[in-house]
């Protein structure tokens, strides 16, 4: 396959801006605290366990460095990605967290590669690296008043040439839309205040939201990622049998541990996808660097594997307009939940190969 051609999807991958010192993660875990602390202390907990996964050629990187950023644009761009979904982290009353690398990237114009923005609408909760459920940050809703300071911040982004539209709508994400009191009234607000500023519109997708329920809610489109959805065949999906096997799987400390080749069925819901829906691609998953045996495990996985899965996911998106061929990357860097395209230490740029030659065509 040719790299120049126009590509058969367009991949949009997750990029987790954690790897940089901050202060609220200096006072909650000590001086210094970055994903890396969890992916480095990693062990294997089972017979065949791959841990610790360390990173290959970026090394253990510092996004304040605009080096980093702009060889992973390089990494992403010569294998075909399209672009960068940055997770951005709005608490409410203006409150940030992790902001620094994106708002970097927008000040100073580098990389020139493309992005959009997904809101992460979520508590910080300690469990989310490893501890108990204490709440570190709790995500608010204060208002209208806030709503327009939030749009005020994003139009700096939505005005960016690099930003990813659809339709010429700049794509805007939303993690937990259901969380979001009176969603649709936030969402009108927005696309006011996007066309008073002079764009053609938002083109907002919200996870986990039926199709046919987008335009009740105030979406154009929804995705998914199912990455987990074997953790919940079988007697892990009984609620009853959960109650029992979660504590019993702690007390043992073994985590639960699925096949990636097993869990690949699940990825992707079945039947015809909806032009409106945009599924995601899974390179892999385990979340014991976070939560230890509460984690859950993919184990096997492969770049042959993932070639399986990238190719169904691509046929599956082929009968849409090219501007919704769109798939999303589970992700790009979320090391410590054993899902990345970042080459490692053992496949190095297996997985992006992989992408590069399923894909085709070359993006920015």
């Amino acid at each position: 396959m040719t790299h120049d051609a126009t590509p058969s999807a367009r991949l949009i991958a997750f990029y987790l801006p954690q790897y940089h010192p901050v202060r609220e993660n200096d006072e909650w875990w000590g001086p210094g605290f970055t994903e890396w602390v969890s992916v480095a202390k990693a062990r294997p907990m089972f017979r065949g366990h791959e841990q610790p996964r360390l990173p290959g050629e970026l090394g253990f990187y510092d996004l304040r460095l605009p080096e980093i950023r702009a060889a992973q644009a390089a990494l992403a761009r010569e294998h075909g990605i399209e672009g960068f979904c940055y997770w951005h982290y709005w608490l409410g009353g203006g409150r940030r967290l992790l902001q620094r690398p994106f708002d970097e990237v927008l000040a100073s114009g580098q990389p020139d590669f493309p992005f959009c923005l997904g809101w992460a609408n979520h508590d910080w909760v300690g469990v989310w690296f490893g501890s108990q459920g204490k709440i570190l940050a709790r995500q608010t809703y204060p208002g209208e008043v806030d709503a327009r300071e939030h749009f005020d911040y994003l139009l700096k982004a939505f005005s960016d040439p690099r930003y990813i539209t659809i339709d010429g709508k700049p794509l805007y994400y939303i993690y937990h839309p259901a969380h979001i009191p009176g969603v649709r009234g936030l969402l009108d607000l927005w696309r006011e205040l996007a066309h008073a500023a002079g764009l053609k519109g938002l083109y907002l997708v919200g996870e986990g939201i039926d199709p046919g329920d987008c335009t009740q809610y105030g979406f154009d489109a929804t995705a998914y990622s199912y990455h987990r959805q074997i953790a919940f065949r079988g007697a892990w999906g009984n609620p009853a049998l959960r109650k029992l096997l979660i504590p019993l799987r702690e007390l043992v400390g073994r985590p639960q541990v699925h096949s990636y080749h097993a869990a690949m069925k699940y990825f992707l819901k079945q039947g015809e996808i909806p032009v409106n829906e945009f599924p995601a691609i899974v390179t892999g998953w385990d979340s014991t660097p976070r939560l230890g045996s509460r984690g859950i495990v993919l184990t096997g996985a492969t770049p042959q594997l993932f070639r399986e899965h990238v190719r169904e996911a691509i046929a599956r998106v082929a009968h849409k307009p090219a501007a919704y061929r769109i798939l999303f990357v589970k992700s790009w860097n979320e090391w410590a939940e054993g899902n990345y395209l970042e080459p490692d230490r053992s496949h190095g740029r297996a997985y992006l190969e992989v992408v590069r030659d399923e894909i085709g065509g070359r993006h920015g």
